[in-house]
């Protein structure tokens, strides 16, 4: 079995498969966990099952799109790939299709919720877990109010919440400005390391017997018949039986060499990262009106978010990671710690419909797709090996597949 992609997406799916008795080799052109998997904020959020794309966000994005500080933000050099993903993205800001989304990613959030805490447990993964909840903060009256209207969804998702006055956030979390109008509590929420988390999986899949071949470039495939008859590489011709496709943001650019077209954008995501203040919240706060997410781990203190598609454009874009200080600083008495540690960004994959893309292909009958998680990878990690790995073995699925299936895509 051969993973590509040593990011927690395929991480996870090796974990699994060797769980399942399939002797397992990943491939990671770079270093384990090099990706968007590194500098994320390390959130477990069940919280996050509400896509982007909600009725009435067009409007919003259309004021934003251009604003290089921003919370989304278009680069308007013309790309005909993205324009097509922003049409795409477009026709689902509906009612129907945002509800449809949210249950799907929902039950795949609910369940890895559930076992990364598992895994933790098991393995004794050294990764700063903790079962903490996680907050949702507002500044201003109205955006708590629309917020609050989603009130009915959580609870068909059977997603608990705790709505909190601006007396009760800030009895939550102290270090908060008397700005801060209220908070709505998701206690189902945890937080992880997340550069700990991968390097803890990585060293459980060797230790399971996993292979990990680190600094190998996937170039493209050989097939015929249907199937995948090898894997082209920097140093050469990869054979494999079966091959899962967990390459996040780089997924569509491989895919061409298949003949297939993966409706993926690159969503371009920043974060800082400081050595912990005195003064530290001790949940994870999502910060609603300026989309920033802050964790507080003991090793250290992370803002972190925005969206930004701008293609494969790499580099830090310092007017978007200013941005990010300044909206911290609006919620947050203290918003830094005394050093910064890490200045990071990177590529989460965007699914057009915002929901990931896990299972078997429908073109080749020896490849399975795991890509297309957006910012949820980490969130949605363990559900996705778990359901990867029952396909692949033949056991039955924790989750109904469907909705995840590449089959909707003609993949």
């Amino acid at each position: 079995m051969l993973v590509l992609g040593g990011g927690v997406i395929g991480l996870s799916c090796a974990l699994y498969l060797l769980r399942s008795g399939i002797p397992v080799r990943v491939l990671e052109r770079g270093s384990v966990g090099c990706g968007s998997s590194h500098g994320n904020c390390g959130t477990l959020t069940p919280s996050h099952a509400a896509p982007l794309s909600r009725p009435g966000v067009r409007r919003k994005a259309l004021r934003w799109a251009l604003r290089q500080d921003a919370p989304l933000y278009v680069n308007p050099r013309l790309d005909l790939d993205r324009v097509r993903w922003l049409a795409g993205f477009a026709r689902r800001c509906n009612a129907g299709a945002w509800e449809r989304a949210a249950r799907e990613r929902a039950a795949l959030l609910m369940r890895s919720r559930v076992l990364i805490e598992h895994l933790v447990e098991e393995y004794a993964l050294d990764c700063e877990f903790a079962a903490s909840g996680g907050l949702h903060l507002f500044r201003e009256p109205r955006t708590e109010a629309d917020e609050r209207r989603q009130l009915p969804l959580w609870q068909r998702l059977g997603i608990e919440v705790e709505l909190l006055d601006a007396q009760q956030t800030r009895e939550r979390v102290p270090c908060l400005r008397d700005e801060v109008v209220g908070g709505m509590f998701f206690p189902n929420d945890g937080r992880l390391r997340p550069d700990r988390f991968v390097s803890a999986l990585a060293r459980q899949v060797r230790a399971m017997g996993g292979r990990i071949e680190e600094g190998v470039e996937v170039l493209g495939f050989e097939t015929g018949g249907g199937r995948i008859r090898g894997v082209r590489t920097a140093g050469g011709l990869q054979s494999a039986g079966h091959t899962i496709v967990a390459l996040g943001a780089w997924t569509p650019l491989l895919a061409r060499g298949l003949g297939l077209r993966v409706p993926l954008q690159p969503g371009k995501g920043y974060s800082q990262t400081w050595s912990r203040p005195q003064a530290c919240p001790g949940v994870p706060l999502v910060l609603v009106e300026d989309s920033i997410c802050v964790t507080a781990w003991d090793s250290g203190f992370r803002l972190g978010s925005t969206m930004e598609f701008s293609g494969y454009a790499e580099g830090l874009n310092e007017v978007r990671l200013a941005a990010i200080e300044r909206g911290a600083a609006r919620y947050l008495k203290v918003s830094a710690g005394p050093e910064l540690q890490e200045r990071w960004w990177g590529w989460r994959p965007m699914c057009v419909d915002e929901v990931p893309i896990i299972g078997p292909s429908t073109r080749y009958a020896n490849l399975t797709w795991a890509t297309g998680h957006g910012m949820l990878g980490i969130s949605m990690s363990a559900g996705t090996g778990e359901l990867v790995a029952a396909q692949i073995s033949g056991g039955a699925p924790p989750l109904p597949p469907e909705p995840y299936a590449p089959a909707r895509f003609g993949l």
